[in-house]
């Protein structure tokens, strides 16, 4: 039995890899051990780690590290605590592999502790470029605390072979979400809005906004360009998500609280809407506005038009439907005028989405396996790019 230590933090996160987690919990070869921690042992953004109760896995080990700070210092401790309590997991479950996916703060810390512990990390969703975040550094960093890569496309896998990882442990196996919107069976529209409590009717928008963390204290500022923006076009009915735990991120939680308040019935929020009805919502949106990785990745599969702000996701691979914009008033509205157009309509209704591929959770389950079978050597090489001056 291969102990495969399966590692989450954040509602989005766990949506992507439960196809993993049950592949794992239901072989015979394979032991799960689930770590939870993060905002899912969080009052504040929801408790999910509940869900994942409730979906029926034992959860191995709950590490606290979030604390009620979402500033710089109140983070770096977060990282300190985690660190130190994933310490102890590795110590006491000595795992034969621990699956971590992206590049949030949490994930640094689990990937730290795993390489001090000496064990082997598979990363997933390496090699991306998100130019305007602290998660640009976290997540090469992880790359190379890490020995196997699961990239969500070809321009990812070169980039990590890029930062010295050998080829032949770097996988281009498309992005988990994509493959959750083929496989998950969704809610038609009367369990939707019976689910969530809101009517799907008219034009209906999903907006997510994260802070961009390597932009100062200005996500106020930002996301009161995008409600200004979104105040002045009243035909559009809203579904809020809330921010992360990120820097300033309960900044944009309090606006979102105060916007929905005065205009109610045009508006909702939610901390967490789970992935099904998540997924399902996004089936009978017109279009996705904000900043977050949903809409470069999972979106165009629903062929529907997104407006990315800012630069949070900047040098990410994108689809044809997906709209950048700046943050400023003029370019936001420019973006709203152009998701409106005809010719933008059917630029997403015929889109493919770069993210997709084939049975992608068991193409890295499988690879897990068979690594874990040949047996790791943790001494990597450095993998050299041949360069012409």
């Amino acid at each position: 039995m291969y102990k495969i230590s399966i590692i989450t933090g954040t509602r989005a996160e766990y949506g992507l890899l439960k196809p993993i987690i049950d592949k794992v919990y239901q072989a015979d070869d394979l032991e799960l051990q689930l770590v939870v921690t993060g905002m899912h042992l969080s009052p504040e953004f929801g408790m999910t780690y509940k869900e994942i109760e409730d979906d029926g896995y034992p959860v191995t080990m709950k590490i606290e590290m979030l604390l009620s700070s979402d500033t710089p210092v109140g983070i770096t401790k977060s990282m300190g605590l985690a660190i130190i309590s994933f310490a102890d997991y590795y110590e006491i479950y000595k795992p034969d592999i621990a699956v971590i996916l992206g590049d949030r703060f949490e994930m640094l810390a689990a990937a730290s502790a795993a390489m001090i512990a000496r064990v082997p990390v598979a990363h997933i969703h390496g090699g991306e470029l998100t130019e305007g975040l602290i998660d640009e550094a976290i997540r090469h960093s992880i790359t190379k605390m890490s020995y196997l890569h699961f990239c969500a496309a070809s321009e990812y896998r070169k980039r990590v072979i890029q930062l010295g990882e050998e080829p032949c442990n770097v996988y281009n196996v498309g992005a988990l979400g994509v493959e959750n919107i083929k496989k998950l069976p969704l809610l038609n529209k009367y369990q939707l809005e019976k689910s969530i409590g809101f009517p799907m009717e008219g034009k209906v928008l999903m907006v997510t906004y994260h802070p961009v963390t390597l932009d100062g204290p200005v996500s106020g500022e930002q996301f009161g360009n995008l409600l200004e923006v979104l105040s002045e076009y009243k035909d559009f009915r809203i579904i809020f998500t809330k921010s992360n735990a990120d820097t300033d991120g309960r900044v944009i939680n309090g606006m979102i609280d105060s916007y929905v308040e005065k205009n109610n019935g045009r508006c909702i929020s939610f901390i967490s809407m789970g992935q099904l009805k998540y997924l399902s919502a996004l089936k009978y949106c017109y279009a996705v506005v904000g900043n977050s990785s949903s809409g470069i990745i999972e979106a165009p599969s629903f062929h529907i038009p997104v407006i990315d702000i800012g630069d949070r996701q900047k040098g990410r691979t994108r689809a044809e439907s997906v709209i950048h914009c700046n943050v400023d008033v003029n370019s936001i509205k420019e973006a709203f005028n152009k998701i409106m157009s005809k010719d933008c309509l059917e630029k997403a209704r015929y889109c493919n989405n770069p993210y997709e591929k084939k049975d992608t959770s068991k193409k890295i389950v499988e690879i897990i396996r068979e690594t874990l079978k040949n047996k790791i050597s943790l001494k990597k090489k450095f993998y050299n790019l041949e360069i012409t001056e």
